[in-house]
């Protein structure tokens, strides 16, 4: 502990700083001293030899601000928000745990550290222990921050700490089974009772047991984010995408400005018009409750003499299509209105807007797992509604203004205009609008690339009209002939959505086209023309199949094409062109499903959210392989986009959006879109091509 310092309330987060301030200062001269050269030239170190690399970090924190709703940025941006804990080792040294919470001083040697830039700061989730320290005056940069939780999902393995403590067998080092309720405990607000003598929080006096189990808990994060590092020491992340990450947090930090009062508007105009929708259907019901499921479905039972099981949206619709009009039709009609979520994502953006109205953190780098691209968090911006109404600005307009009247005048079905609207929530500040630059057909494109199906790439070169020509190719007719309302287009649009990676009638199953109207012995036949006419793809998955089998039962390099097939102890790699490998962890030889062999690896099951065996094959394996590069591409854009001082506000799948001037805007976005064609040399031939618009608000174009 720092000699002659009284302790200080660090919920004081103000006198905090002043103290911090006077340590940093003497740790500057310090640091200035022992970097000083003597007559030999080498370095000498004034009061240690052995610098530290690395410091591993883990803190226990309150805010009364939800955390799962809000994210790290508003539940940091709190006004009660208080670091209680710091656990903290330098390399290989004994864990140490601050109590802050109980007046414990930070020890110079952490301060240190943490100003120091040659040491490396690492977190699980290091992003939350970064706002949170800044809050607190260590104005650290992010490129001194490295996040265990991204290192292990590069490498293959799940983002929690819990989750890939377990998938390591990590248990003993990682979370203790009573932390969820320990957090609970000390870092969210109680409830009030007679029992708590009406206190609103949890203070270590109030059990000090329970206090010593949470340092504990702490200790055990630090001991578990360390080991991880050390286990996967070996296997380093591309310095291009170390760059990724820099950007992703900076995108981060920046936010998309949030339109506060259209949000709060169309929550409003929606519950006034469920409440009416549950009005009219409790008058034609006589029902207590019609939301009830329960209820409802024994009304409706009764009403039209079915059996009804379900009223999920589907059943619903289906149902729709079997009863005469009357009541029964419109309390069904009723009950879709009201299950509708439209507010959900408006609510989203009110919960995580901070105090600049910029709602922050809503991109998860390396959110999904070998591929490496992003996942959505809080508004979920990956899955938003599309919107097709003519005329955005006037209904955007009526929603704003709070104009229910007028809305259920013009709309008639308000929730669905308000689904349309959730993009248009993300606007651009005054003086400026979006530049939305996007890839235009990627995937298909790095397919078409790698397979070297030659007739596809003449295509991406010319006109792009790849539905058109696979159509043409497919059935035999001239491109000329189809037309954009074409069933020939529609035919070819679903085969090349559904059929790139190994896809068959249940991928086209998949991608409508039984609402297309066409057969099962139809879509057989699509999918061997479709395969017909593109050989070299057909042959790239089974040349990725059996690159991948080679490098699991033999242990060696193997090398296909741009592609570089490993395996080792811990996991088979595919190394991508740009260097970037894929990891497919403890994969091993096995049967899959249909008692063929397979590679077999370790993942998470997305059904039954379990760490478990997964099969993968040719086409499988293709198709991480395509997206892997796909994304690789969209980095190098981003990264390309940020060296030009690009204010990156929100990226979705291969689209980029930007916050320019608004008397710039023309000449900006054609720059975006030329800055995104640059192809990189490891992907030359690739023909990449962009698009885009600009507009005030976030939309789909």
């Amino acid at each position: 502990m720092l000699s002659g310092q009284n302790p200080l309330n660090f919920s004081k987060i103000g006198a905090w700083r002043n103290w911090l301030d006077a340590v940093t200062a003497n740790t500057h001269a310090k640091r200035q001293m022992r970097k000083c050269r003597f007559d030999s030239g080498r370095p000498y170190y004034l009061y240690t030899r052995n610098m530290p690399k690395k410091l591993h970090v883990d803190i226990e924190t309150f805010s009364s601000a939800d955390i799962a709703s809000c994210g790290a940025y508003k539940y940091i941006e709190s006004d009660d928000f208080e670091i209680l804990l710091i656990a903290y080792a330098l390399d290989d040294e004994p864990i140490k745990i601050i109590d802050l919470a109980q007046g414990e001083l930070i020890p110079e040697e952490f301060v240190e550290a943490m100003n120091d830039p040659e040491i490396e700061k690492w977190a699980h989730n290091a992003v939350f222990e970064r706002l949170s320290f800044a809050k607190y005056g260590f104005n650290v940069p992010v490129e001194q921050w490295y996040c265990s939780a991204v290192k292990a999902a590069y490498c293959g393995l799940p983002l929690s700490l819990d989750g890939v403590s377990k998938a390591m067998q990590l248990e003993e080092k990682g979370k203790l089974s009573t932390g969820k309720a320990l957090i609970r405990y000390f870092s969210i607000p109680c409830k009030p009772s007679k029992a708590n003598n009406m206190r609103e929080r949890n203070l270590p006096k109030h059990d000090l047991e329970k206090w010593s189990d949470f340092k504990r808990y702490c200790i055990n994060d630090v001991e578990a984010e360390r080991e991880i590092c050390r286990r996967l020491e070996g296997y380093n992340i591309p310095e291009f995408d170390r760059l990724t990450y820099l950007i992703d947090q900076h995108i981060n930090d920046t936010g998309v400005l949030v339109d506060i009062n259209m949000a709060n508007n169309a929550v409003r105009i929606d519950a006034i018009f469920k409440e009416e929708i549950s009005s009219k259907v409790k008058e034609l019901t006589g029902l207590e409750n019609p939301n009830s499921p329960a209820q409802l479905k024994a009304w409706l039972n009764n009403a039209t003499g079915k059996s009804i099981q379900s009223l999920a949206k589907d059943s619903v619709q289906d149902l729709l299509k079997e009863i005469d009009a009357g009541a029964a039709s419109d309390v069904l009609k009723g009950r879709a209105l009201m299950a509708k979520s439209s507010t959900k994502k408006y609510n989203a953006m009110l919960s995580c807007a901070c105090k600049d109205s910029r709602a922050h953190g809503l991109f998860q780098f390396y959110g999904a797992m070998r591929t490496g691209r992003w996942a959505g968090r809080l508004i979920q911006l990956q899955n938003l509604p599309q919107n097709h109404m003519p005329d955005l600005d006037l209904a955007r307009s009526v929603i704003s203004d709070n104009d229910y009247d007028l809305a259920e005048m013009l709309y008639g079905n308000i929730p669905t205009v308000l689904s349309e609207l959730i993009r248009t929530a993300l606007i651009a500040p005054e003086g400026h609008v979006f530049a939305v630059a996007d890839f235009s057909a990627i995937e298909a494109r790095v397919l078409s690339w790698l397979a070297g199906e030659e007739w596809r790439l003449d295509v991406f070169r010319t006109h792009g009209k790849i539905y058109e020509a696979s159509a043409s190719m497919m059935f035999g007719v001239p491109i000329e002939s189809i037309g954009k309302g074409s069933p020939l287009r529609q035919k070819g649009k679903v085969a090349e959505l559904a059929l790139g990676y190994e896809g068959s009638v249940g991928a086209l199953k998949t991608m409508g086209g039984e609402r297309m109207g066409l057969s099962v012995p139809e879509m057989k036949i699509i999918v061997d023309r479709w395969r017909k006419a593109n050989p070299k793809i057909v042959k790239l998955w089974a040349d990725i199949d059996k690159a991948a089998k080679r490098a699991v039962e033999s242990k060696k390099p193997y090398r296909l094409r741009s592609l570089l097939f490993e395996c080792d102890d811990m996991a088979m790699t595919i190394q991508l062109p740009s260097g970037r490998k894929l990891f497919y962890q403890d994969a091993k030889m096995g049967s899959n499903r249909f008692g063929n062999a397979s590679v077999i690896y370790k993942g998470m099951n997305q059904e039954t959210k379990k760490w478990e065996d997964l099969e993968t094959y040719g086409g499988k394996l293709t198709e991480n392989i395509i997206q892997g590069i796909s994304r690789d591409l969209l980095a190098l854009a981003m990264a390309g986009l940020y060296r030009k001082n690009y204010k990156m506000v929100l990226h979705v799948h291969d689209e980029v959006a930007c916050e320019v001037e608004s008397d710039m805007a023309s000449a900006k976005l054609d720059d975006m879109c030329k800055t995104m064609c640059i192809v990189p040399d490891w992907a030359a031939g690739l023909p990449l091509n962009a698009a885009g618009y600009i507009t005030p608000f976030y939309k789909k174009d």
